[in-house]
């Protein structure tokens, strides 16, 4: 909540100015017939206004600053409040009714990455969700992510994914994060010509090298995004068009370097292999899932890590150590963290051998 907002004065209700109305008649002793005749309007409608079930409209605003010597602003402005007012009621009474579905949220979660601004009142974390997500109330949430209602922005279901508001909450995030990076036009030419670049990265893999892979995505027109994993959404990573931009969100759920990598690759394979108008989301079960797509986006980063061929030439040449790891991965300029989590997904090492080749890392806030 901004500062400006948090020492607004906001009565919890304002009176109608049908009331003013009356007490200026009443000490001028004016009668409404009278006031009816001075202002040139049918008497019902003075005392409709006077009993505070019609609004004083900008013409009669004008109209009675001639009868009552008040300005017409004056009129206006208590006019307006009361409308604010009622509104304001009116919203607090849909919050009200957002509050349980505001709790289905890792709203903790949320609060530590500073995504809302408050968590322990149901109230105002509610109110804080609702402002995170652009929307007046849960009905709205519930039109765009379940419903569809607006496909040209979400383009699947999360009715079926197990888990909706979580995975609605971290993709909103990504969305945010997107709409504040300027990117060029996107360039698939630009983007297949940088693929070389991308493994070279991956190979050598330098401190700062998620910050070179953002700035060559950048130059193809593709926004990389890291976004905190929240326990209640099991994505690892997301690709989506915002507008003429394929954003790629990754969450490093795992922490793992190899799934990193594989997990980005997937994600260029989406975009280079398939339509503005997919939404792809990896590790979650949604509405609409095209597991053909999945496939192919799955070949694509097998091929751009470490290919089939050069796997089934590292498995004939020998046993399985971190040496032969290690120097096959120097000659064929591959990660060798790469190699060893495909080894263990392919069941040719256990899950807790060599990770010693592999790097665990995570997303700061």
């Amino acid at each position: 909540m901004s500062k400006e907002r948090s020492i607004l004065y906001e009565p919890d209700s304002v009176s109608h100015p049908g009331e003013t109305l009356s007490e200026k008649l009443a000490e001028l002793e004016i009668g409404p017939k009278e006031f009816a005749l001075r202002s040139n309007k049918p008497e019902k409608t003075i005392s409709e206004i006077i009993n505070g079930r019609s609004s004083i409209t900008p013409d009669m605003a004008v109209q009675f600053e001639n009868v009552l010597n008040f300005p017409a602003k004056f009129w206006l402005n208590r006019q307006a409040n009361f409308d604010e007012s009622g509104a304001r009621k009116r919203s607090r009474e849909n919050l009200q009714d957002s509050i349980n579905w505001a709790l289905k949220f890792p709203l903790k979660q949320m609060y530590e990455y500073k995504w809302i601004t408050e968590w322990r009142s149901k109230e105002k974390a509610t109110e804080s969700l609702l402002g995170f997500f652009g929307m007046v109330s849960a009905e709205s949430w519930k039109n765009i992510y379940l419903e569809q209602n607006l496909k040209v922005k979400f383009r699947i279901s999360l009715k079926n994914s197990g888990e909706p508001e979580a995975i609605s909450a971290w993709l909103r995030k990504g969305e945010l994060d997107a709409k504040i990076i300027t990117a060029p036009g996107f360039d698939d030419r630009t983007l297949k010509q940088c693929l070389g670049e991308m493994q070279e990265l991956m190979y050598k893999e330098p401190d700062n090298f998620y910050q070179k892979l953002y700035d060559i995505c950048l130059k193809c027109g593709v926004k990389l995004i890291l976004t905190q994993s929240l326990s209640k959404a099991p994505i690892s990573g997301a690709v989506r068009w915002i507008n003429d931009n394929p954003v790629i969100q990754l969450s490093c759920r795992y922490k793992w370097n190899d799934i990193f990598w594989f997990t980005f690759f997937h994600e260029i394979g989406h975009i280079l292999l398939h339509g503005k108008k997919d939404f792809f989301l990896e590790d979650v079960k949604y509405r609409g899932k095209d597991i053909a797509k999945e496939k192919e986006a799955d070949e694509f980063a097998i091929d751009k890590t470490f290919n089939l061929s050069q796997e089934q030439e590292f498995l004939k040449s020998g046993g399985i150590s971190s040496k032969r790891i290690i120097d096959f991965s120097k000659e064929n300029k591959i990660n060798p963290a790469v190699i060893v989590g495909r080894l263990q997904r392919k069941g040719k090492l256990k899950f807790s051998e060599l990770n010693n080749l592999r790097k665990r890392f995570e997303i700061l806030n």
